[in-house]
Formats: C-alpha cells, structure tokens, sequence
C-alpha cells in the first residue's frame, strides 16, 4: 500500500495547483502530506499561497461530498460490503456515524480536525440527508484552517517536509483538544436550548 501512495504522489507532485486538489479528492494521501508539500512548493517559488489554499479547500470539499453522497444514495449497507475498496474501515464508520447521532449536524466542522473520525463523517450526515448546503459550508470552514495550517508548516519546513507529522504533533493536539471541547459544549448548548424551548 506503501508504493501505491508513494507513486500516486509523485504522480500528482508535478502538477502544482492541480495536484494538491486531486491529492485531496483521492484521499489515498494523507492531507498533512500532500498540503505540506504544497507549503514547500510555496516556499521555493512553484506556486502562490492564495492559490494552494483555494485548491486545497475545493479538493478536501469535494472529496467529502463524494463520501456525503455515498451516505445519502449508497446507504450505509453499501459501505459495509463495498466500503473498503474505497479505503473506509467499519469502525471508522461506526465511530463517526456514533458521532453524528450524539452530537448532531454541528459535529462536521469540529470533527474535521479529528483523526479516525474526520474522513468518515460526511457518509452519516448522507444518510441523514443533512442539508447538502448547510454540510458544504461546514465543510469549506474547516477546511479553511486545516489548509492554512499546513501550507504553512510546510513553508516552514522547506527541504523537510516530509517530516511533517512528527513536527505536527505540538500543533495537532491542541486542535484536537479544542475541536472535542467544542462539540460537547455544542451537545450540552442543543439540549438546554431544546429543553428550554419547551
């Protein structure tokens, strides 16, 4: 599996602006890897900033639209039988889909910023038939700082970025921290605005 991500990303590696969206519509590379990278082709001239975030936010959207229409068409017993020729594990599955019913819609910008739970999210908010409108903004503001983030890093980084998630760590957990902290204070708002609502 090693080689195959390594040669889908050299193949992409030469296609600047390109590439980073359909690194991240494919989501065979991790994003930290191909937006890092896209940081270093910043940081020695190839392409501009404003340019790799905008690839990047349309590709890391339209990549969850894929999955959001998956859960909306394809159901979730699509995805157990076919779900792992596309790289979606079950529990992956049964933990976001644990998410989404515990939390509710609010759930999909924090849980971007949440390894395992972050890739899978958009199939139970398919099969809720969430707002595609409402999933899209969601989606587009969490990808905004994700993007940042590690275009940034990657700029940082240069020659290096291939170390990316060992120098991400001190930046990651804190984002994970607050991303959690945010949708149980969402939970606990939604229940004490639906209680006092009636």
């Amino acid at each position: 599996m090693h080689d195959l991500i390594m040669k889908v990303f050299e193949f992409l590696a030469d296609l600047g602006y390109l590439g980073i969206a359909l690194g991240l519509m494919v989501e065979v590379i991790p994003s930290e890897i191909v937006l890092s990278y896209g940081g270093f082709l910043i940081s020695i001239g190839e392409i501009h900033f404003i340019g790799a975030l905008i690839s990047g936010v349309i590709g890391g959207t339209l990549a969850q639209l894929f999955l959001y229409w998956l859960g909306a068409y394809g159901g979730r017993p699509f995805l157990d039988r076919y779900g792992k020729y596309l790289l979606i594990q079950k529990k992956h599955l049964d933990a976001s889909e644990k998410w989404f019913n515990q939390y509710g819609t609010g759930v999909i910008f924090s849980a971007r910023f949440v390894p395992v739970i972050r890739h899978a999210i958009s199939i139970p908010a398919g099969v809720a038939k969430m707002p595609l409108s409402q999933f899209t903004i969601y989606t587009v503001g969490a990808m905004i700082p994700w993007t940042v983030l590690f275009l940034l890093l990657g700029m940082e980084l240069g020659d290096h970025w291939r170390d990316i998630e060992t120098y991400a760590k001190p930046f990651i957990l804190p984002i994970i921290t607050i991303a959690v902290v945010s949708v149980v204070i969402y939970f606990l708002y939604k229940k004490w605005a639906t209680k006092n609502h009636y």
